[in-house]
């Protein structure tokens, strides 16, 4: 470890605000001589303990509960010593700062040579710590900001399945079928004199086949757990007055927007999450797109336009009631050939025709009719958003994962790819399957951490709260 990863650290692990327990929490070798001096006392391994927090002259900051777990036997790995007091903000800082104290009393005091002086953990460090001793991999590390941060049931459901290490089990249950494919191309090259084709003897191009279709499942598994993750997002878009805050209400249940029949009444972005299927899906309602003088109004529109450009579905409102009306029409397509030109390809637009309610059109269009005033088509519309998604319905076995996973899943897929075309014409280019084997295992050890990039782990970590 680095020096500063051998540092002892304390953090308060509670969220901010008041609450009815706080926690502070430290982490580090030898806090035994700590404990003396906080409690007057020792205590037992794994049992809470109800006593006095002292100050510096044996004054009691608070009474409540203490827990010491001895290393290696805690989440980090570490002794571990937590506190767990009243949840004031200002009782909570007072602890922390006479942890400290002692702490750093005790080190200095030369009685016990292995506590370093005490300092305030960083964000996720003691994840960190956990992941760095071998307690957990880096996805189950990062499940457990995931579990926190889940907006929906299904995605703190999927967290809990990573964090107890479903995804990780599939990822090393792959690169241990990988190891042993690489062992059977090392030993052809390593013995080419041998008579025996240890390739097609070991049934290589099976073996191949197999872990390309394994890789396809986890890939599809870890691109619904991302959707869980992260979510969809979805912009309402449209002309003024084609009822796309209706809509957004509509779809979130509650009035969130201003519905006048003003046109511009929407000057800027509206969001709201809502949840289908327990996937998190924000939809953003913007202001209405045309030509306007209004220095306010053009500032809207100008947002519109950059959020519409991030958006993962465009939703393109139309109005029934005006699609007889010439100049709306022209404006519309006018509207079209701008997202046509704006938007990626792997960004779809939805045509939705709306206020199906308040008028009869026999004509055939493209999309869906729907009226957000009577909620007429909102669930077919809901069903499309989900399948442009790319989204299946939930199963036990999906796991919370990241667009990082996602993408390293992917270089897999595509060097075993690789793989496949140099073992079926192998003649000569056995080291260029062995390569591309190597690079496979690499990616997928990003994944749990095997081989990451110290920058990799500080991005990941840095983005935990701090005390976790």
């Amino acid at each position: 470890m680095l020096a500063r990863q051998q540092d002892p650290i304390a953090a308060v692990a509670t969220a901010a605000g008041r609450g009815a327990v706080g926690i502070v929490r430290v982490s580090g070798q030898g806090l035994e001589p700590l404990m003396q001096t906080l409690l007057g006392r020792p205590l037992q391994s794994r049992q809470a303990t109800y006593c006095a927090f002292l100050d510096h002259s044996g004054q009691a900051i608070d009474r409540g509960l203490a827990l010491y777990f001895p290393a290696p036997h805690s989440f980090t790995g570490e002794d571990v010593l937590e506190l767990q007091a009243h949840g004031g903000p200002v009782v909570l800082q007072l602890l922390l700062a006479r942890v400290m104290e002692a702490g750093n009393l005790v080190a200095s005091s030369g009685r016990q040579p292995q506590l370093a002086r005490l300092r305030l953990a960083q964000p996720g460090e003691f994840a960190e710590r956990a992941f760095l001793n071998g307690k957990i991999d880096l996805a189950q590390a990062e499940a457990i900001a995931d579990l926190i941060d889940a907006s929906t049931e299904a995605a703190a459901r999927s967290a809990g399945r990573s964090l107890s290490g479903a995804f990780s089990n599939e990822i090393n249950a792959l690169r241990d079928r990988l190891i042993q494919l690489r062992l059977l191309v090392e030993a052809t090259l390593d013995f080419p004199e041998e008579e025996m084709d240890f390739l097609r003897q070991a049934d290589a191009h099976g073996q191949l086949a197999c872990l390309q279709q394994t890789v396809t499942n986890v890939l599809q598994k870890a691109r619904q757990g991302a959707l869980l993750r992260e979510g969809i997002s979805v912009v309402i878009a449209g002309q003024p007055n084609a009822g796309k805050s209706s809509l957004l209400n509509a779809l979130a249940g509650a009035e969130l927007a201003i519905v006048t029949p003003i046109a511009g009444t929407t000057r800027d972005k509206v969001q709201q999450t809502i949840q289908i299927e327990g996937v998190p899906v924000h939809v953003i309602d913007t202001a209405g797109l045309r030509e306007s003088s209004d220095e306010v109004e053009k500032v809207g529109i100008s947002h519109a336009w950059n959020a519409i450009e991030a958006a993962d579905v465009v939703v393109f409102l139309h109005d029934l009631t005006r699609s007889g009306n010439a100049d709306y029409v022209n404006d519309d397509a006018s509207i079209a050939r701008l997202l046509a030109e704006k938007l990626s390809t792997r960004i779809p637009v939805i045509d939705i025709w709306n206020k199906a309610d308040a008028v009869s059109d026999p004509q055939q269009r493209t999309g869906l009719r729907l009226s957000a005033k009577t909620g007429f088509g909102l669930d077919a519309l809901r069903r499309q958003l989900l399948t442009l998604a790319g989204w299946q319905s939930v199963s036990e076995g999906v796991f919370i994962a990241r667009q990082r996973h996602v993408q390293a899943l992917r270089r897999v897929s595509d060097h075993l790819s690789v793989a496949s075309s140099h073992l079926l014409g192998f003649a000569g280019a056995l080291d260029l399957l062995a390569e591309e084997l190597r690079l496979a295992q690499d990616a997928l050890n990003e994944i749990t951490g095997e081989f990451t990039s110290d920058d990799l782990l500080g991005v990941i970590f840095s983005k935990f709260c701090i005390g976790k």
